[in-house]
């Protein structure tokens, strides 16, 4: 039988075999686009950083001074018209996030507070990861943003770059997640998003585009597996690897600059094709940031 590992919380257990018997086995050599760092039972997003710069012999970076969540925004493959037609301050931002603050706002949708609760009540409080906050206020004193990189000693290459966002006004973790592209099956080359969790993670891979006004939008909502969307993946009892796409949960991303000239995000999170969760973000670069 196809079973998840054993010794762990009962409600890991039981997502990670739900995703078992919902998924499909893989082979980590044939799907290196999926394929991701996975977290191991008992840790936290504060700790698997350093668990994966350990168990891979990278060195970790820390409150970087410079650098993005793309090395290059050529990474997304753009065609020469999007390229051409996408706003500069997004390129800058993507390029170099480490020199941006955040602020956001959240809107949830009437009765999807209850079900945000019940999975931090569960999951992400203890595992301090997709902490979304519940009450609009925890959110009004801003975030800290930090970008960390892990890098081989042996090449100098980034291996991972992570995104560690915190509540100032607690420090508690609200979203840890590593970045980087992928080229899909189809050829498509997108943003891939990891979330290490017990034995596994959640994988978002959005799919990029340029609006008609130069804004970049992602999108995670394809149809079926080898497309844009939401993946859980699972290592099981026998370390065999499993992965589920997840159709009904999708994502939209669009950054674009106000009329104000201010760089401002909206991400919106739906769940059987209705609103969960907006996100507002105001991206600034300090005049004072190193250029």
């Amino acid at each position: 039988m196809n079973i998840a590992y054993p010794s762990q919380r009962v409600q890991d257990w039981a997502s990670q075999q739900w995703n078992i018997w919902r998924g499909q086995r893989i082979g980590p050599d044939d799907t290196s686009w999926l394929m991701g760092p996975f977290g191991k039972v008992g840790a936290k997003a504060d700790d698997f950083i350093t668990t994966i710069a350990c168990d891979e012999a990278l060195e970790v970076e820390r409150n970087q001074k410079t650098g993005g969540l793309l090395s290059s925004i050529n990474d997304l493959k753009l065609s020469t018209s999007e390229y051409e037609r996408l706003r500069p301050e997004i390129i800058d931002f993507y390029e170099n996030t480490a020199l941006y603050e955040l602020d956001l706002k959240i809107e949830w949708s009437s009765y999807f507070p209850i079900f945000g609760g019940l999975v931090s009540f569960l999951y992400s409080n203890r595992l301090n990861q997709l902490n979304f906050p519940l009450n609009p206020q925890e959110v009004a004193g801003g975030i800290n943003s930090e970008v960390v990189t892990l890098r081989d000693p042996d090449t100098g290459n980034i291996k991972y770059t992570a995104w560690y966002r915190t509540l100032i006004s607690s420090g508690r973790v609200l979203y840890s997640g590593i970045y980087s592209t992928c080229k899909l099956p189809s050829g498509k080359a997108c943003v891939k998003v990891i979330f290490p969790l017990p034995r596994g993670n959640a994988t978002v891979i959005l799919e990029p585009t340029v609006g008609p006004n130069g804004e970049l939008c992602f999108a995670s909502s394809g149809e079926k597996y080898g497309d844009p969307g939401f993946y859980f993946l699972v290592n099981d009892s026998k370390g065999r690897h499993w992965a589920q796409y997840v159709r009904s949960f999708r994502e939209h991303l669009n950054v674009f600059v106000d009329e104000g000239g201010k760089l401002r995000a909206e991400h919106t999170i739906t769940l059987w094709k209705q609103r969960v969760l907006k996100i507002l973000f105001k991206m600034s670069r300090p005049a004072n940031s190193l250029l």
